[in-house]
């Protein structure tokens, strides 16, 4: 009996630990719960929705369900889309949305008890909208570079007085994407979520417009490329006369120092012969003669016919004579 008494104790305790345990349910930091019992949201005294922000707390277990949604920043990463600009040209912009639930309540009746994927099809459209309201108001040149016009041409004019104002003052496309911000952030209110931040990630032309721009583009480049081809070949040519021409006036210049010295040389030279020969015209004869003889004799391969008493060897008849 008294065995039966502990084992219905134990199980009354595991029975109250079990119930009490899901009894309770923490709400981590970031995140807020909405409790429903059979389906129905709970309500406060004041008709409003029981919100159980971050915490330790308490439900009917097996009966009450906790909803558990992220109070957090959330990113919503548009697909890029096509935005027509003041000067009626399209272009393809990207962006993005940084919100958060900032009314829980709200938000788990607007979005179908919570759904994140309706939310964020919700917020694309308005911000789709927005966007293409904001973006009509703009240039291409504003949108790319982030700059108006007016101020930039101010902000270059020295002699303007508002030329510092303008330095210091927003761009354009920072003042529209404020605008933007403030028209988004109003109508999400009615979904519970705030808008934090909107943001352009990439701005490209379309498919047909870029490849009929690169075209041009390319034929432009084309062209300056033809064009200091044409120059370079022009410049090479004038280089290349300017050397040749050089070439041709040193080569002259060359040739007739040459022959100047070979002409000094050649007088210098027979004046010495004449020299020498008014010295001793007969040794000058001898040695003459001889260098004739060494010339003519010494190959073997040489034949000469000539009358003994001629006067190529005549040395010869002097040295038989003796």
């Amino acid at each position: 009996m008294k065995g039966l008494t502990l084992n219905l104790l134990l199980i009354l305790a595991l029975l109250v630990g079990f119930v009490g345990y899901n009894s309770l349910f923490v709400i981590t930091e970031g995140n807020v719960g909405i409790v429903t019992r059979f389906g129905a949201v709970l309500r406060t005294s004041d008709s409003e929705l029981s919100v159980s922000r971050p915490g330790l707390h308490f439900k009917i277990p097996f009966i009450d369900k906790i909803r558990v949604l992220d109070a957090r920043i959330q990113t919503l990463s548009s697909s890029a889309d096509r935005f027509v600009t003041a000067e009626k040209k399209d272009l393809i912009i990207d962006s993005y949305v940084k919100w958060r639930i900032i009314d829980p309540a709200t938000y788990y009746l607007t979005t179908a008890g919570g759904n994140k994927m309706q939310a964020e099809e919700l917020l694309r459209r308005r911000i789709t909208n927005s966007l293409r309201s904001q973006i009509g108001r703009l240039t291409i040149h504003e949108i790319v570079s982030g700059k108006d016009d007016a101020l930039e041409d101010t902000a270059f004019d020295s002699s303007s007085p508002t030329s510092g104002e303008a330095l210091i003052g927003a761009s354009k496309r920072d003042e529209v994407m404020q605008n933007a911000l403030k028209d988004i952030g109003s109508s999400a209110v009615e979904l519970g979520i705030e808008i934090v931040d909107v943001r352009i990630k990439q701005i490209n032309l379309p498919p047909e417009v870029s490849s009929s721009i690169f075209q041009r583009m390319r034929a432009e480049r084309d062209a300056v490329a033809k064009l200091h081809r044409s120059q370079g070949r022009r410049e090479a040519e004038t280089i290349k006369a300017q050397a040749d021409r050089e070439v041709v006036v040193k080569i002259a210049a060359a040739e007739r120092e040459a022959r100047k010295l070979k002409g000094e040389g050649d007088a210098q030279a027979t004046a010495i012969y004449a020299n020498a020969y008014n010295k001793n015209p007969e040794f000058f004869e001898f040695i003459r003669s001889m260098d004739a003889y060494r010339a003519s004799l010494t190959t073997g391969r040489d034949v000469l016919v000539l009358k003994p008493e001629n006067e190529f060897f005549r040395y010869f008849n002097q040295a038989q004579t003796q």
